[in-house]
């Protein structure tokens, strides 16, 4: 249970002002059609995120468990700095808008997830923990959190959002994650 309520959390704060959030906002004031957007959202995230997954648990297999852990705990600090630089997303017209909301939101959350930090934390996630089903979940139902409610509100509350300090607070909450790593091994 652990490993599900630690992905869904951090998943969920470190998406806040993502550029997948900022796409979720962009693509609802293409298309207006929230139900195709979150379903496309939902399997782009979930395919993405599983093979994430595997790739960590890959690694934790090949790596010294206490060289895993200060790798582990590094990375999540790094997360920390990493989402303190807020992201930015150009607004130009897709080429796949013209497959309707479903197939634009799929093909373009997968690529944007490729390399970002959710989908790092996805791999760190699977590495610290045994549960990949957990895992996988947790990190799908944070992204769904953080962008289920930018599609369905649109404009009306993503401008008004204090992302500074949400920014901050999950950095924190990256830190915690890297010393409790940390501390857990010692």
């Amino acid at each position: 249970m652990e490993a599900l309520l630690t992905s869904t959390l951090s998943v969920a704060v470190a998406e806040i002002g993502d550029k997948t959030q900022l796409l979720a906002l962009l693509l609802i004031c293409r298309f207006r059609k929230p139900w195709p957007i979150i379903a496309g959202m939902f399997a782009a995230t979930l395919l993405n995120h599983a093979g994430a997954a595997w790739i960590g648990e890959l690694i934790s297999r090949w790596l010294d468990p206490k060289l895993m852990t200060y790798l582990v705990a590094g990375a999540f600090i790094a997360m920390a700095v990493w989402i303190l630089v807020p992201d930015k997303m150009d607004d130009e017209d897709s080429k796949l808008d013209k497959y309707g909301p479903f197939l634009a939101t799929f093909v373009l959350f997968f690529i944007a997830e490729i390399g970002d930090k959710t989908q790092i934390a996805t791999v760190l996630l699977a590495a610290k923990y045994d549960s990949l089903t957990q895992v996988i979940a947790g990190t799908t139902i944070g992204m769904m959190l953080a962008n289920v409610p930018v599609v369905l509100l649109g404009k009306l509350g993503a401008d008004k959002l204090p992302l500074k300090s949400i920014r901050i607070g999950c950095a924190v909450l990256f830190i915690t994650l890297g010393i409790s790593t940390l501390i857990v091994t010692a």
